[in-house]
């Protein structure tokens, strides 16, 4: 399957794993690519420069396909040290890189003379467009079903990507709800010239996260998900779970008066303890409404292939079969 997508980043699927704290290693992004999709290395998880450049050098040894690295811009006043995570991507051939959180606008410059591809993601139309106009190559845009950090306008993709496509020249990707064959024809047809995935690569053979983590994804539904620090307009869907409902009473006890300190403890280092110990209880850690439709532990390869079989029955039979019977019919 060929898009404005693969083209850019030279890649065979249409397919990205996006960045995710204490799951976007090496081995992830490594697999993901392999598979013929594109992988993401999570910047910030890497405590230093150093230590991201060591988890690139992981990757570039299982993989010599095009690999990724996620940068977030957070908007705290000791900021990390984003020239040299930027020097450090550069340095170990890395060219693609998925901003998220605040503008990159700052840091625009060090990508370009670097020779790196920015896709931002972004929660609205709006957003995008700021993206396209300093520059980025490419455009995540993510629905309010995503996991994480929807924004605060609550646009689902239905309605969310056609805007998109009506407004943007950059390719854009669809983020939010997708985690099969069905999801990635839909956001081709309604303008995405991708998708980008996360929770559904979490509940993976490869996901290097503790089993317990693949197991909560796999019993969640639909209904399971729970928005967080909304009062604080840093809303992240999530979990739910004990801490998570910790942090609902605290907010609907304090009401407009609530300051992060007040839940500090349910939303502070909860992605170790989650991640790597299983204690999936612990607190708020992200995950998106396509938990619905997650039923197994496939390896990403098996993944992969599954989503670009699906697409392509849905394609080449049961959507030309209708357009068919629809001229037989006329």
């Amino acid at each position: 399957m060929r898009t404005r997508i693969t083209d850019l980043f030279g890649i065979e699927h249409p397919i990205l794993q996006g960045g995710m704290h204490y799951v976007g290693f090496a081995s992830l992004a490594a697999a993901v690519s392999e598979a013929g999709g594109l992988g993401f290395i999570t910047g910030l998880t890497q405590r230093t420069p150093e230590l991201l450049a060591k988890e690139i050098v992981k990757a570039r040894e299982l993989t010599d396909k095009p690999i990724g690295v996620n940068l977030t811009f957070l908007p705290t006043f000791s900021a990390p040290p984003y020239p040299e995570y930027i020097q450090a991507i550069a340095e170990n051939g890395v060219s693609i890189v998925e901003t998220a959180g605040r503008s990159p606008e700052e840091y625009m410059p060090l990508f370009k003379q670097a020779g790196i591809k920015v896709i931002h993601k972004c929660t609205s139309v709006r957003h995008a467009l700021k993206a396209e106009r300093i520059g980025c190559d490419a455009v995540s845009v993510d629905g309010f079903e995503c996991g994480g950090h929807p924004g605060e306008d609550d646009i689902p993709n239905m309605i969310l990507l056609p805007l998109a496509a009506e407004a943007l020249t950059v390719p854009f990707v669809a983020s939010g709800g997708i985690g099969d064959g069905r999801g990635l024809v839909a956001a081709l047809a309604l303008g995405a010239e991708g998708v980008n995935m996360g929770t559904r690569f979490v509940a993976t053979k490869d996901a290097p996260v503790h089993e317990n983590v693949k197991q909560a994804l796999v019993d969640a539904t639909e209904l399971d998900t729970r928005l967080v620090m909304r009062p604080l307009r840093n809303t992240e869907r999530v979990l739910n779970n004990a801490g998570v409902e910790k942090i609902r009473q605290i907010e609907q006890e304090k009401g407009a008066s609530i300051k992060i300190d007040d839940i500090f403890e349910q939303v502070a280092g909860v992605y170790p303890k989650v991640m790597v110990e299983g204690q999936v209880e612990a607190g708020a850690w992200s995950c998106g409404l396509v938990v619905g439709l997650i039923h197994d532990v496939p390896t990403v390869k098996e993944l992969v292939d599954r989503i670009m079989s699906e697409a392509d029955e849905i394609i080449s039979k049961r959507l030309s079969r209708s357009m068919s019977g629809a001229l037989e019919a006329a």
